[in-house]
């Protein structure tokens, strides 16, 4: 439980800083430090058995087991290695934050964002189940998406964090891709499982297909040529940002999967080509870009990308000790960048620039600052006795070992050029910051706090400790994490130390600094013009312009064929989707096997031809009438009534209750909704198109016959069916089986099925009450008010008859609801025919008159039925049995002799409330546009009357002239008035 506890508790503390936000900075930082510290104890107290035991702690738990998912966590020595980093340095950047953004910056939301990432990459880590890490793998591309963007108002942060979700977003479906072919070539999507299948999937045709697309996956994550682009652009992130994700954590998450997969896709000349080649590439590439860069964090970001090839390139030598190095350098590298990342944030926090041309001598400004930049810088460059190194070291000594296409020096020099390279950004980073006289300071400046030095100060001391003392720092972890690396292969003896000797990789190093140092005086003596030096800070890096270049091209291309396939004609759509049913199924017919159905036919009695000449007549005048609105709704109505003949023909009372109630809801409502609609539908269709829509209709039609033909005539015996029926008494408790079947064998369908009217009435909702706003409500209002009404709007009979039949209704609901369970009915009936007594009262008495009497909460009902419905399966899973479990038992009471219940009673009551609630929901809101249209009409009224002619208030006021008491009279007696009509 102590894995699982460490992965939520990230995730249980990003709800924290959002609570604690008012309560200030520093109690919110240490609100979400709280949960990083505890996550980090938890991790520590598996120290001893997973990094000096080298065993491996595990829990499992089943998730969608049909799918292999299952919640399967695993902490090894690289697992530790890297939830360390994440924890500790997630620790310290907490830290910083709280003192380095600024008032206006949202510290609760950064917060969130930054714990659900942390939590993720933990889940990175912990995970031993492929698919389950995918989950983490996408959240992490998420959350860094809104903590790349955090700072909203400023557009280079909107675009680099859409870059950056874009490019590891696309990595990752090639990632999903890749790891489920993997798992079905292992089979199984266990991690520990498939690490045991090497030889199983390297053999495999598919090898090289899941070999491309895990390392699509993490070549996009770990910003890899040609993909790095995507790293420097997310530099516009706040800088703890900076220092998390893109130099600790995020960008190391590809890596670690190259090494967590290294012992089953290693060892092959694809691996060691297709990784060693890209690694190199981005190597080299990383650091000449880091060369001209004159903004602080973009140097740093190219320098990490430059590192993170390093680390690839390591891995894909394919040897044991190759992989040793580059475990440790992602331990090196994670420390002494997290601190330059802290460093450049603390410059540009305190001097309000990171252009290294306007900055110089800082150190004795801020001497811990610059102690911090020297030690880090240092490292970075591979000096000693940092422990960048170390590493350094084991770089060069495994590319001189290994020949690169029969060239044993080339990915030597590779490496002395690499190195060189890094030492020259390195000393052009402290020379020209920290280095020379002090500058003149304005009033604005001020000194560093202890929040900004100490986190970042920390951090390199520690690569300081590493370097000086690797064999009490680091070799038991890195020993532990190597080895969980390299699952089956043995790692050969090593000893990290300072000296090893005057070796060839001593020689390659001191090689390094000389060429370093000179190229370095180069780039100095040759000082970069004006006009150079603006055009190096915002050249934008390279990939960026293409990136751009294909995503415009991509959204035009996109915005074409929407504008082609979605152009808002419904026939278009319709006639796609059946013509696109029909070829599919015009291919199964043509290749499967065609026998004759065996089943006898049924005689067919005089009434049921007569009925279906009904129907085909009814089909036929919807047809032909169906720009009468009217006439069309009457027609379909008519099918839907003769095809509730024919439910009861067929023995089948419970479908024919439940026909007949929806065709008349749908009818009452269809009738009110078209109150606000023209009689006829507008011409829309052309001859082409009315072509093509009477042959798909009719091919439809035909194939639909001949499918019904095909099922009809041919023995059907169902064991599911056999068993509802066999089961429907003793283990529903209900003779109904169809209802049975609704409300427990099959009640989560029915669950899912008043979820969704329950969404569809809120969403007729929100389209009718927009239109009681804007352009729509004026377009009703004109036309209510030129519409002509009826003399006689609310027959007298017809009101008379509905109010008498509300309570008659009501009764035969409830009695429709309490019967369902044994006989024909049930909640959804009932629902109806409730709902159809209601909507009467609208209909015959008015919209107004209806809706100052019956004053209820449809939302509420909908809500309750809901819960209600959720409460009974809710209740069954505490009891221990699968959700909506149906409980059933039989009482005697005193006076009513044996009565029989059931939890499905319950649920029933769900589905009639939020039946009710969601029809008469859409009913409120006609009645609402009703009311509305009335008050419009006589609004207009009103103004006719007021404009009459001015001869005619002439004529009146001579007649109050010759009649005095006329005008008094109407005056006392209150008279109507036309606003009042």
């Amino acid at each position: 439980m102590r894995l699982l506890l460490i992965v939520l508790l990230p995730f249980l503390g990003a709800c924290l800083p959002l609570l604690l936000a008012r309560a200030g900075r520093k109690v919110c930082a240490m609100g979400a430090g709280t949960f990083t510290l505890l996550a980090f104890a938890l991790l520590l107290t598996h120290y001893e058995t997973v990094v000096i035991d080298n065993q491996v702690v595990a829990n499992s738990w089943q998730w969608v087991p049909q799918l292999g998912l299952n919640f399967s966590l695993a902490l090894d020595g690289l697992g530790f290695l890297l939830i360390g980093l994440i924890l500790g340095i997630g620790l310290l950047v907490i830290v910083y934050a709280a003192h380095y953004l600024s008032a206006d910056d949202s510290m609760g939301e950064f917060l969130t964002y930054l714990l659900i990432f942390q939590g993720a990459m933990v889940g990175i880590a912990l995970s031993s189940n492929v698919l389950l890490l995918l989950v983490f793998w996408e959240l992490t591309s998420l959350a860094s998406f809104f903590l790349i963007g955090f700072w909203k108002h400023d557009a280079v942060a909107r675009q680099g964090a859409r870059m950056a979700l874009v490019v590891t977003g696309g990595g990752g479906l090639a990632l999903t891709g890749g790891l489920i072919l993997l798992g079905q070539v292992a089979g199984s999507y266990e991690l520990q499982s498939i690490l045991e299948q090497r030889d199983l999937i390297q053999s495999s045709v598919w090898y090289p297909g899941i070999l491309g697309l895990i390392a699509l996956g993490c070549f996009t994550k770990s910003a890899q040529f040609p993909f790095h682009f995507w790293l420097p652009q997310a530099m516009a992130a706040p800088t703890p940002i900076s220092a998390y994700l893109h130099s600790a954590t995020m960008v190391k998450a590809g890596v670690f999967l190259l090494a967590r997969l290294w012992p089953i896709l290693a060892g092959t000349e694809s691996w060691f080509y297709l990784v060693t080649t890209t690694g190199a590439i981005t190597m080299l590439v990383g650091g000449i870009v880091a060369l001209s860069r004159t903004d602080l964090k973009s140097l740093l970001a190219y320098s990490t990308v430059s590192h993170l090839g390093m680390m690839t390139m390591l891995l894909g030598l394919g040897t044991t000790t190759a992989v040793v190095a580059a475990v440790f350098h992602l331990l090196n590298h994670a420390v002494f960048k997290a601190a330059l990342f802290m460093n450049v944030g603390t410059i540009d926090h305190v001097m309000g620039t990171r252009d290294l041309n306007r900055l110089r001598g800082l150190a004795a400004l801020m001497p811990a600052a610059g102690l911090t930049a020297l030690l880090g810088l240092a490292a970075n460059a591979g000096l000693p006795p940092l422990n960048g190194y170390l590493s350094k070291e084991m770089l060069l000594e495994q590319t001189w070992a290994t020949p690169y296409v029969k060239t044993p020096s080339l990915l030597g020099l590779v490496a002395i050029c690499a190195g060189a390279i890094s030492l020259a950004y390195s000393l052009k980073f402290f020379v020209n910051v920290y280095w020379g006289a002090a500058p003149t300071i304005g009033k604005t400046w001020h000194a560093p706090g202890w929040g900004l030095t100490f986190p970042a100060l920390t951090l390199a001391l520690l690569s300081l400790a590493i370097g000086v003392f690797p064999g009490i720092l680091a070799e038991t972890i890195v020993r532990s994490a190597a080895g969980a690396a390299t699952i089956g292969q043995k790692i050969p003896s090593f000893h990290l130390q300072l000296w090893h000797g005057w070796n060839l990789a001593f020689q390659s190093s001191l090689a390094a600094i000389a060429l370093g140092t000179v190229l370095f005086l180069a780039l100095q003596w040759r000082q970069p013009t004006k006009k150079q030096v603006m055009k190096s800070g915002t050249l934008p890096g390279f990939g960026t312009t293409a990136f751009w270049n294909w995503s415009h091209a991509m959204i035009r291309w996109s915005q074409s064929l929407t504008d082609h396939l979605q152009h808002g004609i419904l026939s278009g759509y319709v006639s796609i989707m059946f013509g696109a049913l029909l070829t599919l199924g015009a291919i199964v017919f043509w290749n499967s096997p065609f026998d004759s159905g065996t089943r006898p036919l049924l005689p067919v009695q005089g009434v049921a031809w007569l009925v279906m000449l009904l129907l085909t007549g009814a089909c036929v005048a919807t047809l032909v009438f169906h720009r009468e609105r009217l006439l069309s709704l009457i027609s379909a109505n008519v099918v839907g009534l003769i095809t509730c003949i024919g439910f009861i023909y067929l023995s089948a009372p419970d479908l024919a209750l439940t026909q007949i109630s929806v065709e008349v809801v749908t009818l009452i409502l269809l009738l009110l909704a078209m109150y606000f609609f023209p009689k006829e539908s507008p011409r829309e269709t052309t001859r082409w198109r009315l072509r093509r829509d009477i042959v798909i209709a009719v091919s439809v039609g035909l194939a639909m016959a001949g499918l019904t033909w095909m099922v009809v005539t041919r023995e059907f015996d169902s064991p599911l069916a056999n068993y509802f029926v066999e089961q429907s008494k003793p283990a529903g408790g209900g003779a109904n089986v169809v209802n049975v079947i609704l409300v427990d064998f099959r009640g989560f369908d029915t669950f899912n099925e008043i979820a969704v009217l329950a969404i569809a009435a809120l969403a007729i909702y929100g389209l009718l009450d927009g239109a009681m706003h804007g352009p729509a409500a004026g377009r009703l209002n004109q036309w209510k008010s030129e519409r002509p009404q009826t003399p006689q709007k609310h027959p007298t009979l017809l009101m008379s008859a509905t109010r008498v039949m509300l309570p008659l209704a009501l009764l035969v609901g409830a009695f429709m609801f309490l019967r369902g369970h044994n006989h024909p009915g049930g909640g959804f009936v009932a629902g109806l025919v409730i709902t159809i007594a209601i909507i009467m009262q609208y209909m015959v008495n008015g919209y107004q008159w209806a809706a100052d009497r019956i004053t209820i909460d449809y939302h509420g009902w909908i809500g309750t039925g809901l819960l209600i419905a959720a409460a009974t399966g809710v209740a069954a899973m505490v009891m221990d049995y699968p959700f909506l479990t149906n409980a059933h038992e039989k009482f005697e009471l005193p006076g009513l002799g044996k009565l029989e219940l059931s939890s499905a009673l319950a649920f029933d009551a769900g589905v009639l409330l939020t039946v009710v609630g969601a029809v008469m929901l859409t009913l409120a809101n006609l009645s609402r546009l009703g009311r509305r249209a009335e008050q419009a009409a006589l609004r207009l009224a009103a103004e006719q009357l007021a404009r009459q002619p001015q001869i005619r208030s002439e004529s009146q006021a001579n007649s109050t002239h010759t009649n005095p008491n006329h005008s008094s009279r109407n005056t006392d007696q209150g008279g109507p008035e036309p606003w009042k009509l």
